[in-house]
C-alpha cells in the first residue's frame, strides 16, 4: 500500500468573527525551527488591513459599552478555551520556537496565566487609575480612565504566544479593539489563538488577526486614520523611526519598542494597562 499523504493546511485571517481568505489570493509557506514545512498561512494586503480596521471600529462601541466585569468574564472565558487547547499550543510553540517540549510547556502555562492575569484586571484598572479630585467650590471632580479606541499592535516576532497574549490581552482588558499583525515566520499559535477567539465569548471584531509580511502590512496601520494607537513590539527596528512618524500624521498614541524583544516571561505590571487609556475628568455640581 502506497504511503498516505498529509493534507497541508492554508489558514486563513481573521476579521469581524469570519475567517476570510486575503483579498490578494495570497499565502506563505510556515516552517518550523529547522526548515520543515508546517503549513500555509494567508499573506495579508493593505485592503485585508482596511478590512480589519472597520471590523474593529464596529465593535468599538458594544465592547467599550460593556461593564468592566463583563470584559473581564470573557476574558476568563477565553483562559479556560486556552487551557482546552493546552497540548497544541504546546505543539505549535516548540515547533514555531524551537522550544524543547517541557520549556513550550511552561512558556503555553506562563501565557495561560498571563492571560486570566490581566482578565483579572479588567473591573480594578478603574479604581487604581480613576480619582476623586479635590476642588474649591460646589462641585464634585472625577477623573476615569477611558479606552482610546482602535489599537494596532505589531506582535512579537520571536515569542510567538506569550508575546502575542502580553500585548494584546491588556489592550482588549481595557475595552479598546485591535487589529494584531502577527509574527510573520511563527504565526501558527497566533492563528490557533483566531480560532479560541472564534469560539469564545468575545464579539467579532474585538480582536482582528492578519498574517502576513510585518513590513508591508506595518505602514498602512500607522498611517489609517481610524487607528488611534500603535503598538510596535514586533516592527523592524530598521521602520520603527519611519512608522512613528506616519503614525504622527494621525496623532496616534504610541507605544514605542525596546530596542530588542524583552523577556516576556517577566512579571507583568500595569503599564500596557495604562498604555492605551485616556483620562476623562467630569465636573458635576453637588446637591442641596
Amino acid at each position: 500500500m502506497s504511503e498516505r499523504l498529509s493534507v497541508a493546511k492554508t489558514y486563513k485571517l481573521y476579521i469581524g468573527g469570519a475567517f476570510p481568505r486575503s483579498e490578494s489570493g495570497r499565502s506563505y509557506p510556515v516552517r518550523d525551527s529547522k526548515g520543515g514545512f508546517l503549513a500555509n498561512a494567508a499573506q495579508g494586503s493593505r485592503k485585508d488591513v482596511r478590512e480589519a480596521v472597520v471590523a474593529a471600529r464596529k465593535a468599538f462601541g458594544g465592547w467599550s459599552g460593556a461593564t468592566a466585569y463583563n470584559r473581564g468574564q470573557v476574558l476568563y472565558r477565553v483562559a479556560e478555551l486556552l487551557e482546552g487547547r493546552r497540548e497544541q499550543f504546546i505543539a505549535e510553540t516548540a515547533a514555531s520556537e524551537g522550544l524543547a517540549a517541557k520549556r513550550a510547556q511552561t512558556v503555553v502555562d506562563a501565557a495561560i496565566d498571563r492571560w486570566v492575569w490581566y482578565a483579572g484586571w479588567s473591573d480594578k484598572i478603574a479604581t487604581v487609575l480613576g480619582a476623586s479630585n479635590p476642588v474649591a467650590g460646589p462641585y464634585f471632580s472625577f477623573s476615569l480612565p477611558e479606552p482610546t479606541g482602535v489599537v494596532g499592535v505589531l506582535a512579537p516576532q520571536a515569542s510567538s504566544l506569550l508575546g502575542l497574549v502580553s500585548v494584546l490581552a491588556p489592550v482588549i482588558a481595557t475595552g479598546n479593539t485591535a487589529v494584531v499583525v502577527t509574527s510573520q515566520d511563527r504565526p501558527l499559535p497566533a492563528i490557533t489563538l483566531s480560532e479560541v477567539l472564534a469560539t469564545s465569548d468575545v464579539p467579532g471584531g474585538v480582536v482582528n488577526l492578519v498574517t502576513g509580511a510585518t513590513a508591508e502590512l506595518a505602514p498602512w496601520l500607522a498611517s489609517h486614520a481610524d487607528v488611534n494607537a500603535l503598538d510596535l513590539a514586533g516592527a523592524p527596528e530598521s521602520m520603527r523611526t519611519e512608522l512613528e512618524v506616519a503614525a504622527a500624521g494621525t496623532v496616534k498614541r504610541v507605544l514605542r519598542a525596546k530596542g530588542t524583544e524583552p523577556d516576556w516571561t517577566a512579571p507583568p505590571d500595569i503599564s500596557r494597562l495604562r498604555a492605551f487609556l485616556e483620562t476623562k475628568t467630569v465636573w458635576h455640581p453637588m446637591g442641596v
